[in-house]
């Protein structure tokens, strides 16, 4: 499922004004980018940056160096945040994780935006989190707010494509033995927690694509400890992508525009809002299905909304927004 809210086409675009020649050439000025911001290695493969290298803290000093120096060999995701934000302390680790593992295809720069407004405001940041990348010094965006991380991991996946495809970029070197973020994570391999071999199964599962063996380990880790948030989320978000996996978009929302009073074709529509990263556009439809159904039909489409706070969680802003929006409906 490609995320909706995610344009590849101005990367496309752009690949005859920043072809794979130039990248190259700017290759030894990316690299001395990295090496600062992550000390380098000073043993092991030569010329490669330490793990730690991989995410960078980023402020409008060193914006043009940082990252758009670096941009030109290898994909810098910019990671906007800020200290008070909720959903930010949720996407921030799933981002870190994943562009960590990525090995060097990818770059994660971190900006907070209280710090560095005039950065927030020349990307046209409307609100936190905001993730966007830049390839080749052109910026795109690639969604916002805490979306399901099976969505970032395809999102992350087709930009490291397009970037290698059409730009010729390969990403830096990574020297394992250099400590740092990618240290830190083996340490975090091994299992902490009575779950987490379960939590692990769920996310490998999720990675190939085995959606309904991810929902069966995520319940499973439910079945012995149902407050346990991080199955609750996993849940909750392999449940989403299972159901709308083999959804015809046009059709769904086709009919969803011709039923408004229909609540299945509602609750389709609002699926694949959820799905793309439209979080308001979802609760803001099942809010208005609520209210013009009764009974069964009523109580169907308000279960599911219920449904969808939990693909964000409860802490993100928009949850308790919505469940206003929709106590004024129902009482």
């Amino acid at each position: 499922m490609q995320p909706r809210n995610m344009s590849m086409s101005g990367v496309v675009d752009l690949a005859a004004v920043k072809a794979a020649g130039e990248a190259k050439a700017k290759a030894e000025q990316a690299r001395a980018a990295a090496a600062r911001q992550g000390g380098g290695s000073d043993a092991g493969v030569p010329g490669a940056v330490a793990p730690s290298a991989l995410v960078i803290d980023v402020d409008e000093a060193g914006f043009e160096l940082d990252v758009l120096e670096l941009s030109h060999q290898v994909p810098v995701v910019i990671d906007f945040w800020a200290e008070w934000c909720e959903p930010c302390k949720q996407l921030s680790p799933v981002l870190e994780r994943l562009i960590t593992g990525a090995n060097g295809r990818l770059v994660l720069a971190k900006i907070d935006v209280d710090a560095n407004q005039m950065l927030m405001q020349q990307f046209g940041v409307q609100g936190i989190p905001a993730v966007f990348a830049v390839v080749a010094g052109q910026a795109l965006p690639l969604f916002q707010g805490a979306v399901p991380e099976q969505q970032i991991r395809e999102t992350l996946g087709q930009l490291i494509q397009v970037a290698e495809e059409r730009y010729g970029l390969t990403g830096i070197v990574v020297d394992p033995s250099g400590g740092g973020a990618a240290g830190a994570a083996g340490a975090d391999e091994e299992p902490q927690g009575p779950y987490d071999a379960l939590l692990e199964a769920a996310v490998v599962a999720l990675d190939g694509g085995d959606l309904g063996g991810a929902v069966q380990a995520y319940k499973n880790v439910l079945a012995d400890d149902p407050a346990n948030s991080e199955a609750k989320l996993g849940l909750a978000q392999a449940e989403l992508l299972a159901r709308v996996q083999h959804m015809d978009p046009q059709e769904v929302r086709a009919a969803a525009a011709a039923n408004p009073t229909d609540p299945a074709a509602q609750i389709a529509a609002a699926d694949l809002d959820m799905a793309g990263g439209h979080v308001q556009d979802a609760f803001g439809r099942l809010v208005d299905a609520v209210r013009v159904t009764a009974g069964d039909d009523r109580d169907a489409v308000r279960v599911r909304l219920l449904e969808l706070f939990e693909v964000i969680g409860a802490d993100d802003p928009r949850v308790p927004a919505a469940r206003t929006a929709l106590a004024r409906v129902l009482f």
